[in-house]
């Protein structure tokens, strides 16, 4: 058996992005590194993100710079695993005119997955935070397995 392990193509990588919705973004604050599962949604440059209120919400005040990874695994020695690197952004639908426009595009774009986010039936309203993710940096790579 043979291994290869080969770079994604960025073309690739958005692609990838857009066919999950459960990340694991990465974050620190001081001496603190925290990993944690989320929703998210691709669109354009941004991943749309959707959590409650606490020490992550904080932590993502003070340290904005974030990495989300996703992985796609078949087997041992078949998978796909993609890192975006970037700083997050709060929305807050009260902040003016351009914020809240900032916020309806995400509750919107969120929506593709959970239709009822914010609204009612919302399966999981104690979630109320919306965050951006700016794509800064994506990367990715591929392992497959051939008989040789």
């Amino acid at each position: 058996m043979s291994i290869t392990i080969r770079t994604l193509s960025t073309d690739e990588c958005r692609a990838l992005l857009a066919s999950h919705h459960i990340g694991r973004l990465a974050y620190a604050y001081k001496q603190r590194v925290d990993i944690e599962p989320l929703h998210y949604v691709a669109d354009g440059e941004w991943l749309y993100l959707r959590t409650a209120q606490g020490s992550k919400v904080s932590m993502l005040e003070h340290q904005p710079w974030v990495a989300l990874e996703i992985d796609e695994v078949h087997g041992l020695f078949d998978w796909q695993s993609v890192v975006v690197h970037g700083s997050v952004q709060m929305l807050d639908p009260q902040g003016g005119p351009e914020a809240e426009l900032r916020w309806k595009h995400a509750v919107d774009t969120f929506r593709r997955i959970v239709p009822q986010a914010f609204a009612r039936g919302d399966p999981t309203p104690q979630r109320d935070v919306m965050l951006r993710v700016h794509m800064s940096h994506v990367e990715g790579r591929a392992a497959s397995a051939s008989d040789t």
